[in-house]
Parts: C-alpha cells; structure tokens; sequence
C-alpha cells in the first residue's frame, strides 16, 4: 500500500465532489436551499452513550455496531465510503475507455488497454511465469559483487516522500525520491531511503511480541512457498535465509520516530559513497540506477545505508541472489497466473491486515489502471465531477481557515516577534492545491498493450522512475502535486511549503454540499485545518517559508513548543488498545498536533464565518454540536485487530478513535456537550494541551 499522506489511508481511487457555499445562516430563518441538511449522521450516533466518556463511542457507535467489515477490506470508515463512490465513478471513466474504441497512442488508449490486460486472467494463466524469466535469468547470471550491485541499482524504483510516510521499508534495496534540497530549495536532488524488507517495519523482524512473531513466522512460510511454487529446490531453507538477511536489514535500518528525523539526513559527494559506505560497487550501482551523473546525492538514511551496504559485501551472493528473485515475483504476483496471486494475497491479506477475501477482480483492475495512468484518469474525473464552481467555494473555505491559523499564531503570547514574523510568513506564502493539479503529466513515452499484464505494470513502474529522475537538472516545481485528483486523502509537503486536497476527499462524508456549514467545517474543514497545522508540527516546523531546513525560532520559543509537543505525547501514550500495547506518541506526534491545531483553526473560522450571529439550531443540534460531530465523522472507522496491529506500529497517524478524541482538548467542545468532571474524557482546563 502506497504511503505518501500525512492524513489518514491512501486509497488511489476516484472521487468527486459537488458546489456548496458556506454563508452565515440566521437561527430563526430557514437554511438556504442546499444548507439544509444536519450532515451528521444522526443514526450512527449511540445516544445511550455519553459524550465526555466517549466521544467516538457517542458519535459513532450505533454505526460500529450496525457495521460490518467487508470480507475483503481490513478496515472501513469515512475514507472507504468516499473511496467506494470515487471507484464507482472510475469504472465508468475506465469502461467508458474501453468501450468508445479510442485511438492509438492516446491516453484513453492506454486506460483502456491496461484495464483489458489486467482483467485477461486467461491470458496471463496461458503465459504463466513466461514474462519473469527474463527477470529472473538476469538474477541467476549475478556471478560477482559488481554484477550484484549492478542489478540492484537497476532495479530501483521511485519511492515515498520521506517526509510524509513512516513506513519506508520497500522491497527493493533502497528507495530513491527526488525533490528540492534541505538547504537548496532552488534545486532538485535525488534522495537515497533504506528498504530491502518484505514487511512494513523494522520491528516486525525485531519485537518478540507472540502478535510480531506470528506475523513473522508467517512471512517466512510465504517466501518459503513463494519460492517453490517459482520451482527453486531447497525453498524452506532458502526462505530461512532470506528471513536471517532481513533481520540482518532490520537492524541496520533506523525506527520509524528517527526515520523522519531530517537532522540525521547527509549529503553525500557521488565519490564519497564507497568511503561512507563501504559494501556495495556504487560505480556499479549508481550507474544502473542512472544517478551517475549527480555531483551530490542525499542520504536519507545514511546510517542504515552504510549498514545495507555492509550486508552486501558480507553476506552470501546466493542468498542476496534469493532474496532478490523472491522479492521480483512477490512484488509482481497480481501479474502472474493466480497461484502467484492467491499465494501472495494469503499472506499480505489475511496474514498481515487480517483480510478475509481477495478484492474482486474488477475492482482490482480498476485500481491498478488509476494507480498506473493516475493523473490520465484524474483527469477526465476532474472533467465530470469537479466543476469550477466546486474548485471556488472550496477555496474560499482553505482562506478562511487559512486566516483563522493565522490570528492564532497573532494571538499566542509565548512567541517572540521575530519567531511570529516567519511564522506568519509561512502562512502567508503556502502554496495551496485544489481538486486539481494546474500541469498534467503525459504519459506519450508509455507502452500499454492489451495482452501484456505483466510488461505494461512492469513499464510503469520503470516510466515512474523515469519521469522522477527526469526533475533532476531542472527547474524545482513549487506547484508539484504528489496526489492523483481522484485520491481520497489530502497532504501537506513541508518541502514546498505546499497542500494538496485533491477532488476525491471533496465528497461526503468529508464534505457534503447539502450541508449547513457547522457540518462542513468540522469534517473537510478540520482536514484543512490539519494539512495547514502540518506546517507547525514537529517536523514542519524545522522549515522556513522556502521549504529550507533552517532554525528560525528563538530558543526560548522553541523550548515552549516542544514542552507543549511532549504533553501531547503524554496524552497518546497513555491510551492502551491492547492490553500491554499503547499507542507510540512520538511516532504520531505530527499528526497529533495537526489534528488538535486544525481543529482549533477550523472552528475559530466557522464562527468567524458567522459574523456575530448566532446559528441555527438543525437537527436537533446545535451548531457546535454538529461541528464536533462532523469532526468524529471525518475520522469514523473500524478495523480488524491484526490491520489495527500494523497501524499502531508503522503508522504516524494514532487510530481513528483517538484522533477523534483529541476534542478533550478544546473548551468549546465542553460546552456542547456539556462535559463534566468525572466523566472518562474530562480534562482539567490546565492538563488540556494546547500547542498552536
């Protein structure tokens, strides 16, 4: 699963989203036409539960209880609800490819073939493992370590932002990412991640919990009949020993809190490498990976990169020569006949995300299609459900929040003027993205076939890269997206100093344009309040307005935000999903702090919105009432124990139950709710954090 968003599950998938606008209502005139609506949920919500001892459990309860888990998801909640409408929408853009006949060489084409390709299961059934032997023959023919070094290095692929994503593991050896330098944000570099693991994190291989083990010694009969069913003799020892390499990367790898640390980040001479990391053949390796032109290379991971690299000289070439070749296949299966499929499914699904059906094929197909056209897709997506209107009064919401962060910041009396004056700044110049990107990329170097299901995945893959590294030497785009216009999440790029929302959040129940606007600013509203509190989290504030790794903070300054920081830190550890598993609160630190500021922000905009006058009551509800409702709404799910499991340990998001919380830091959600002392989710006002 691809992970790039600060926000919550990335589903690549379409969406669209209608007009609304967001007017100040009068309490004793009916709604306008349109703003009617509660846009809470009232039958999910659990009115024998009380508020202050549960605020999901209140908001959301009826809806868990009523609400089962498809067999073939892990998890469901408010970004599946949106994914499912945007997916529908996409089987009509995708089928309404195939059946219009398209011309050749055109991205309509390409849709179409690639989809046709993808769902021709006989036809991958009669080629069997035909399109990975020469994959594979390439990997028997590895006779040195220069040979190994050469075929890692050409195997590389475009990788996550670092970042935006805690889970960096990546089946090949190393991830590349490509964006402005940490302190040349005038220049693209290209960024070197640790990978070369088959499950999500460093301890999965590491922690002696029965839960890792079980998932371990799972992973180790998946490479074992992996392996076999490929038709290599001696596969459960040969799987062995590529479980020992990977515990071997594990431990060179660093934990998923440092692993974002952009302070351990070096940069790397292109001749410095054999010195700093001795191991590897990096003539070798850089030149297949086509970075032998780069003066300077940025070690993201340098740490694990120089112990990786160690692996490579001191471990067996065959079993390098394994864990290559099992990982080729593994990483292909969906494209192999469906021994392959189901074998893999087996383990990633049910093993690990505790998945009890494979995702129907159709459905699948229609994923793997946008994934690999995404922005061809999104495109015409964009042209049916995302009007220009829709684009306006979404931005006018994004300003109005965006001036709600900024009288915040203007109103803490903690901060020094000249740490307000580039705090202010960096408001002021974020550069924010919606529905859409304003470049489309091109996909005309791009071969699709219609009888190639295998080839075109492993082709675009390759374009991917080559459309990455393709930044190098040029021009950085401030404008960059890194989300297709039809995905239902949003991100904030520190990097940039930039947000996208793209048109596939911008549908219910994120944002519901027969809603009054209480509902709206609390559910999309604390969405852009979270992506703009990203830029002063603990990790967005270590950059200046240019995206330029700089302390502009004075120390006193700094020393208060990172008191508040580990307060909030406090609060996340304390909550215990498991017996004896809490949640980690320097892993979710980030997006902690964005969830509780961008709440803040986005209810300071809707009575802002207001303008002194009081707002109806909908519903039942009272205006607050359905603001913080809306809030528990974004951020509605319910998971399966071992997808619950993988999320507390890799994710830098807290579940979805303790991300609604997080209201039991804000006064004016006492009084809606009428919270007492007492009741399990009260705070006394000076244990309540308040960080921005």
């Amino acid at each position: 699963m691809h992970r790039l968003s600060r926000l919550g599950l990335v589903l690549v998938v379409t969406t669209g989203l209608a007009t609304a606008a967001f007017s100040a209502q009068s309490p004793t005139a009916a709604p306008a036409p349109g703003h009617s609506g509660v846009g809470v949920d009232l039958a999910g919500i659990d009115r024998d539960a009380a508020p202050g001892d549960g605020f999901d459990r209140y908001a959301n309860g009826a809806w868990r209880a009523r609400t089962e888990i498809p067999a073939d998801r892990s998890r469901i909640g408010s970004f599946l609800t949106a994914a499912m409408l945007v997916e529908q929408r996409n089987v009509d853009i995708i089928a309404g490819a195939s059946r219009s006949n398209p011309a050749p060489g055109t991205d309509a084409r390409r849709i179409a073939d690639y989809h046709a390709a993808f769902l021709d299961r006989a036809a991958i059934e009669r080629r069997g493992i035909a399109p990975l032997r020469p994959h594979l023959e390439r990997i028997r023919s590895i006779a040195s370590r220069r040979d190994l070094s050469a075929a890692l290095g050409a195997s590389m692929r475009a990788d996550v932002d670092p970042l935006n994503a805690t889970a960096f593991g990546t089946e090949n050896l190393f991830g590349v990412f490509v964006a402005q330098g940490l302190q040349e944000p005038n220049r693209n570099f290209a960024y070197l991640l640790q990978g070369g693991l088959g499950l999500p994190d460093r301890e999965y291989y590491l922690s002696e919990t029965p839960e890792m083990r079980r998932v371990r010694d799972g992973y180790q009969a998946y490479v074992g009949q992996m392996l076999a069913l490929m038709g290599v003799a001696d596969a459960e020892d040969r799987a062995a020993r590529i479980i020992d390499l990977e515990i071997k990367i594990a431990r060179a790898h660093v934990d998923a809190v440092a692993a974002q640390d952009p302070h351990r980040v070096q940069t790397w001479g292109r001749a410095e490498f054999a010195a700093r990391a001795p191991g590897i053949d990096w003539d070798a390796f850089l030149g297949s990976a086509r970075l032998a032109d780069e003066e300077r290379i940025i070690a993201w991971h340098a740490e694990p990169i120089r112990g990786i690299s160690a692996l490579v000289a001191s471990e067996p070439l065959d079993t390098w020569k394994d864990w290559f070749a099992f990982h080729t296949a593994s990483r292909m299966a969906a494209m192999l006949p469906q021994a392959y499929d189901d074998l893999r499914f087996s383990f990633y699904g049910r093993v690990l995300a505790g998945q009890q059906q494979q995702r129907p094929l159709d459905r699948r197909a229609i994923q793997a299609t946008s994934n690999a056209l995404v922005d061809a897709v999104g495109k015409i997506y964009v042209e049916r459900h995302f009007p220009a209107s829709a684009k306006a009064d979404v931005d006018e919401m994004v300003r109005n929040i965006v001036q709600a962060f900024d009288r915040r910041l203007t109103g803490l009396t903690w901060m020094a003027p000249e740490t307000l004056r580039e705090a202010r700044r960096k408001v002021e110049t974020v550069t924010v993205g919606i529905g859409y990107p304003e470049r489309w990329r091109g996909y005309s170097g791009l071969e699709i076939r219609d009888d190639d299901a295998f080839g075109n995945a492993w082709r675009a893959a390759e374009a991917e890269y080559r459309h990455q590294l393709g930044k190098l030497g040029r021009p950085v785009d401030r404008g960059e997206w890194w989300l297709g216009a039809h995905t239902v999440n949003a991100v904030f790029l520190p990097l940039q100093n930039a947000m996208n929302f793209p048109a596939g959040i911008l549908e219910a129940p994120f944002y519901d344009r027969t809603a009054d606007p209480a509902y709206n600013y609390g559910a999309i509203g604390s969405v852009i309040g979270h992506e703009i509190s990203h830029s002063f989290d603990n990790l967005g504030a270590e950059f200046d307005a240019e995206g330029r790794l700089r302390n502009w903070w004075t120390s006193e300054d700094m020393a208060h935000f990172r008191e508040a920081s580990q307060a909030l830190v406090r609060q996340y550890d304390g909550y215990e999903p498991f017996a004896g598993l809490h949640l980690n609160g320097e892993l979710t630190l980030g997006e902690n702090i964005a969830d509780l500021a961008g709440l803040a922000a986005a209810y300071d905009a809707y009575r802002a919105s207001l303008g002194g006058r009081p707002a109806p009551v909908i519903g039942g509800l009272t205006a607050d009432q359905r603001f913080f409702l809306g809030f528990a709404s974004a951020h509605r799910e319910s998971a399966r124990e071992a997808a619950l499991r993988n999320l507390i340990a890799t994710d830098s998001h807290s579940p979805g139950r303790y991300r609604i919380e997080t209201v039991r830091n804000l006064q004016a959600w006492y009084d809606a709710f009428d919270v007492r002392p007492g009741q399990a989710l009260y705070l006394a006002p000076a244990d309540r954090v308040s960080v921005w």
